[in-house]
């Protein structure tokens, strides 16, 4: 019998916060203020635990995932290279045709209100790109 979804999205969740925890570090930091920034920008956003041990928000498809490295925290939006970045806010995985990444070192500073806009904008990009059914 498969979990109730409810079930699993706290299950996520609880996930993540323990990732956050068991980081201890400027990289817990990181994520949490992310994570912070990504209810805001979408409430209905959805949490997963994808990819043995990756966070992932998803609204209508996969928006971004959050994965931690020794120097670096990866924020991977699934179709970024689809959406406009006026800010500048994607500085990794700038050659794909479909990925763009924002990779945040220890002393960067993110751009709350250009985060959350360009969550916003991939959302839409979901909503409006949703796969057709198979018939």
């Amino acid at each position: 019998m498969k979990p109730a979804a409810n079930n699993s999205q706290e299950s996520a969740a609880q996930r993540i916060t323990e990732r956050i925890q068991e980081l201890g570090d400027w990289r817990g930091e990181k994520l949490a203020q992310v994570r912070v920034l990504i209810h805001e920008a979408d409430p209905d956003v959805v949490e997963e635990w994808k990819w043995m041990g990756t966070p992932v928000w998803s609204h209508d498809g996969v928006v971004c995932t959050g994965e931690s490295y020794n120097h670096v925290v990866k924020l991977t939006f699934a179709k970024g290279a689809s959406l406009k970045d006026p800010k500048k806010l994607f500085n990794a995985s700038l050659d794909g045709n479909v990925r763009r990444a924002i990779d945040l070192r220890q002393h960067d500073r993110l751009d709350g209100a250009a985060f959350r806009a360009l969550f916003r904008q991939a959302v839409a990009y979901n909503r409006d790109h949703l796969p057709k059914r198979r018939r």
